[in-house]
């Protein structure tokens, strides 16, 4: 309390408000607070109320960004929102062909390129695959970007422990781009199975892996059956078999049809034998139009001799791999004009 004038005390009571003096306070206005004074001293602008009023010159130069669309039935929609997915389209990834992976559009959403996928780019990279390569691998198998880095490098030590040379790993994960989803231990049933077989010793077994790496990663159901339609049906012994597949790996995911058939021509048709076959099993990945086309012009030439102990003896491999003029030339000896009429009255 204060002192009054004639020098005694005023009680506290007499220092509060009348009631018409409280009225007077509240209908008092407050202040006008300047905004840009208060913001004078900011380095920062001062953010404006979504219910300020703007002129019609501001209101047209602002520009709206795009929603992101809640469900599409492509990446392309998602690109202009998505940094990860346009880093990845820089590095040559079709994401018109990785949309139509199971699941793998939805898992390349939740990835970030920095913390998820620079880290799985870089260990690519160390393991052989090259830069112009990454985009097409990667749009094989996108799946890799959602594996967690220490299980790859396991997988990749794993390859290493069974001596396959880093130039041999790069040339097999290029070439089978899933390889490295497959556990340790199913690599190494897979490894099991072929040498066991097949009869096969380690060192040819790697050399059957690493020329066709799929092996690896494919079903091994129609390798089973192709073993025994050799076996059984087309009659080629254990030992015969081995060779056939050491050749030619790609005879274990042909298609049975197709192998059947092309036995059929070559051994009741050409007359063959098993041997022969066995010596030059690369004829079996040969299309049987362009097998049957030679020899019939060889037959109409009186040519058609595939014994090697006969005069003008013709392979196999000179058959099927020799170009058409090549073929013309130096085994019909005829031009390739007197072929290309030949095979127009068949």
């Amino acid at each position: 309390p204060g002192s009054a004038k004639d020098g005694s005390f005023s009680s506290p009571e007499s220092n509060l408000p009348s009631p018409v003096k409280q009225e007077q306070a509240k209908a008092e206005p407050l202040p006008d607070l300047n905004a840009k004074i208060l913001y004078e001293d900011w380095d920062d602008v001062p953010p404006s109320s979504a219910l300020e009023e703007i002129s019609e010159e501001e209101a047209v130069k602002i520009i709206a960004e795009p929603l992101l669309p809640l469900h599409s039935s492509t990446l392309r929609d998602y690109v202009d929102h998505s940094e990860t997915l346009a880093k990845l389209v820089h590095l040559g990834v079709d994401l018109s062909q990785v949309e139509k992976r199971q699941k793998a559009g939805q898992l390349l959403l939740t990835l970030d390129f920095e913390k998820d996928i620079k880290k799985i780019l870089l260990f690519l990279k160390d393991v052989g695959v090259e830069d112009n390569q990454l985009g097409p691998f990667l749009t094989k198998n996108p799946y890799i970007l959602g594996e967690d880095l220490e299980a790859l490098e396991t997988r990749v030590a794993y390859l290493k422990s069974k001596k396959f040379g880093e130039a041999e790993i790069a040339q097999m994960v290029s070439r089978a781009p899933y390889l490295l989803l497959f556990s340790v231990e199913r690599l190494d049933n897979r490894l099991g199975f072929f040498k066991n077989e097949l009869g096969l010793s380690v060192k040819k077994t790697k050399n059957l892996v690493i020329r066709l790496p799929r092996l690896l990663t494919g079903k091994l159901e129609p390798v089973k059956e192709n073993l025994q339609v050799c076996q059984i049906e087309l009659g080629f012994q254990r030992n015969e078999i081995q060779q056939i597949v050491f050749k030619t790996p790609k005879i274990l995911t042909a298609s049975k049809k197709r192998l059947k058939q092309t036995f059929d021509y070559l051994h009741n048709i050409m007359g063959i034998p098993h041997h022969m076959l066995t010596r030059f099993p690369q004829v079996f990945n040969s299309k049987l139009l362009r097998i049957k086309e030679r020899h019939m012009f060889l037959t109409f030439l009186g040519r058609a001799q595939y014994d090697p102990a006969q005069p003008s003896y013709i392979s196999l491999d000179q058959l099927v791999s020799l170009p058409d003029e090549v073929f013309c030339t130096e085994i019909a000896k005829a031009s390739i004009q007197d072929f290309e009429k030949f095979l127009k009255t068949l």
